[in-house]
């Protein structure tokens, strides 16, 4: 037979509202943490990386697409994909660097 023991306070006395929020507040803590800071630390630096594109640097995009940076324009960058064959991609496409990246063929 299971019985339950709830754990309540004596008549008279109030519960202190900070150890009532506690785990809540811990909860939120450790999200933050965790989970918020490292992923605006990620996109503060793919910020910057897009801001410092320059010609003649290898990239690459998010659909998968390997280029080197021919033009850049305000939100726009013309990547040479191969001899004769230029592709106008959004800035916020390129996620990757592949200057230093060895060659694949």
């Amino acid at each position: 037979m299971n019985h339950i023991i709830l754990m309540t306070q004596p008549q008279g006395q109030d519960a202190n509202p900070l150890l009532t929020f506690l785990p809540l507040i811990l909860i939120v803590v450790v999200f933050y943490i965790f989970m918020i800071r490292p992923q605006m630390k990620r996109q503060k630096e793919l910020r910057g990386f897009r801001d410092k594109l320059a010609k003649g640097d290898k990239v690459v995009t998010t659909g998968g697409i390997y280029g080197k940076v021919v033009e850049l324009k305000d939100n726009a960058v013309i990547l040479q994909v191969d001899k004769e064959v230029n592709l106008k991609v959004d800035k916020s496409a390129i996620i990757k660097d592949m200057t230093d990246a060895p060659q694949q063929r």
